[in-house]
């Protein structure tokens, strides 16, 4: 899975607390499953729960949402196009840890040549050119990160 490895890229490249504290971002999988149809490949999709841990975070929670938004516009969009919109969750404790639990997908794409199998990453379809945009976080009037659109 490619997913957990990029998030956690992205989220410390745009993070500049984590920049000075990576030891204290985790990011792990849940539990998943595989979806398989009898298509003629054996392509098939990858679901699963992402949890995202920041420990010690005692920041403004608006640093970490906007750069994970932006991840997710581009690599899991249709969480932010589902009516229920019920995949992502986070919760905050005393000890200033932030979770956050994401519902993931990865499309594998296995392909036949001869005897050979060949498995590739499906890219997500891209977006609307009107959606697809570099960003920018500001706070208190100060640029915090960019991110690639």
């Amino acid at each position: 899975m490619l997913k957990p490895q990029h998030l956690q890229q992205a989220l410390t490249d745009g993070i500049p607390w984590l920049q000075q504290h990576p030891e204290q971002l985790s990011v792990t999988t849940g539990s998943g499953q595989i979806v398989a149809t009898l298509a003629t490949s054996l392509s098939f999709e990858y679901r699963y729960a992402l949890n995202v841990t920041l420990s010690g975070y005692s920041d403004d929670l608006n640093l970490v949402m906007v750069p994970l938004l932006a991840w997710l516009r581009r690599h899991q969009p249709d969480l932010m196009m589902n009516d229920a919109r019920s995949g992502i969750t986070f919760a905050t404790d005393a000890a200033n840890t932030l979770r956050i639990t994401l519902q993931l997908s990865e499309r594998v794409i296995v392909s036949g040549e001869g005897d050979a199998l060949h498995v590739a990453y499906a890219d997500e379809n891209p977006l609307a050119a009107n959606v697809d945009r570099p960003l920018q976080l500001y706070a208190h009037g100060d640029l915090i990160s960019s991110f690639p659109s």
